[in-house]
């Protein structure tokens, strides 16, 4: 029945691609590449690590471990996949892996013959990757393969952790570090007790990028000592929250990462917003001057964008779930969430600890601003919270590194 849905799924995406989906599209233009990039890649001799992650978060997560392999063990060679095409464009000129494709569908005979081409001396899935035909062939073949900074809460098993499926998925692995205790005490609950709590590698990540954050001179420009708000991983619900508040009150700067950026999706963001927007593909010196809202219309800057925020949201805290709430933390900015946080771990400590603020609605998003507007004091302790948290939360890598033995 796994497989029978698998197939299901391929039907379903070619489907969605010949209806204009363009995720979609770019899955299955990079499904067709994945062999010849193989065949072109891997070279006779050499010894694969082969790492797998589902979209852009999981190949943040992926880089501590790769770049620690790279500087430990320069005799591995590594190979990169995704599930997703968020993340891949970006990946395809990282210069610390040898091949960057598309996971093949996961079914049996796709497995086989990937498998074949790559033949990993180990494998790593990133966080909560779990495809049953590939992770069995792994296990039949006696090739190590380690779950890597999983997580599993009450409404993840609700969804089925003890479920046939995903059982035998988990059975498969070698051993998976998980990110708390309460996921460790879940596996444990269903028979799986090859299980380390190691924490998140994103942590790890998260500080590498404030270590080498570079200066970006139009920011800077365009902050021009103003009061700066960053809307990261913006979804569409979240700009119903948000921009009518900043079209009322100018004191701010309002700086807008979109999920997507297509062109339509950039155009209905500047047809929302009441000022001038540019974006920051076509800003120039001149013309950032008189701007009041500057759209990031590009995939590598929002981890450096957070470091000149003096507020930030969180994308998809209004919508589908929030986005990734450390690469703001980690500059100690503070950080205002949405309902929809209950399935980020971080989200939600750093809610309890007291280093983001939440936020339930339009109403309340203005109060909130004002709030921290003009309390400097209480806005710069939920700050030093949030960072504070971060780097209290490294060292997951050295900490599965020493446990695998590498």
């Amino acid at each position: 029945m796994y497989t029978f849905g698998i197939y299901i799924y391929i039907l379903l995406v070619r489907l969605a691609a010949l209806f204009g989906h363009r995720k979609a599209r770019l899955k299955l233009a990079g499904h067709k590449q994945t062999f010849a990039v193989l065949n072109e890649k891997l070279k006779p001799g050499n010894e694969y690590i082969w790492f797998h992650v589902s979209s852009r978060g999981g190949f943040e997560q992926s880089r501590p471990m790769i770049e620690r392999l790279h500087a430990t063990h320069p005799e591995y060679r590594v190979v990169l996949t995704f599930f997703s095409p968020s993340g891949y464009e970006l990946a395809k000129s990282y210069q610390q892996v040898d091949a960057v494709c598309f996971l093949p569908f996961d079914t049996r005979r796709n497995v086989k013959r990937f498998l074949d081409a790559l033949q990993p001396r180990m494998a790593f899935f990133m966080k909560c990757e779990f495809w049953l035909n590939c992770l069995t062939e792994l296990k039949n073949r006696n090739i190590p393969v380690y779950s890597i900074s999983s997580v599993f809460d009450n409404k993840r098993s609700r969804l089925g952790v003890t479920g046939s499926r995903l059982r035998l998925a988990l059975h498969c692995f070698t051993h998976l570090f998980v990110q708390d205790e309460n996921s460790k005490a879940m596996l444990k609950g269903i028979g799986i007790n090859n299980v380390s709590v190691v924490g998140n590698t994103r942590f790890d990540r998260v500080v590498k990028v404030l270590e080498q954050a570079r200066q970006i001179p139009l920011l800077e420009t365009f902050a021009q000592g103003n009061r700066l708000f960053v809307a990261g991983c913006s979804q569409r619900d979240d700009e119903a929250v948000y921009i009518p508040f900043f079209n009322r009150n100018r004191e701010w700067k309002l700086v807008i990462v979109p999920c997507g950026l297509d062109d339509e999706r950039i155009k209905s963001i500047e047809k929302q917003y009441a000022g001038t927007c540019v974006r920051y593909t076509r800003a120039t010196m001149e013309n950032i001057h008189n701007a009041d809202c500057l759209i990031i219309d590009t995939y590598d800057l929002l981890s450096v964008v957070y470091k000149y925020a003096d507020l930030a949201l969180i994308g998809g805290s209004f919508g589908r779930g929030v986005r990734n709430v450390l690469e703001a933390a980690v500059y100690g900015v503070p950080l205002l969430i949405g309902p929809e946080s209950n399935r980020s771990h971080e989200a939600q400590s750093l809610l309890e600890c007291g280093g983001a603020v939440k936020v339930t609605d339009a109403y309340d998003f203005g109060e909130k601003v004002n709030l921290l507007y003009n309390d400097k004091e209480y806005s710069e302790r939920i700050g030093a919270i949030a960072g504070e948290y971060v780097m209290e939360n490294t060292g997951a890598t050295a900490r599965i590194f020493r446990e695998i033995g590498l």
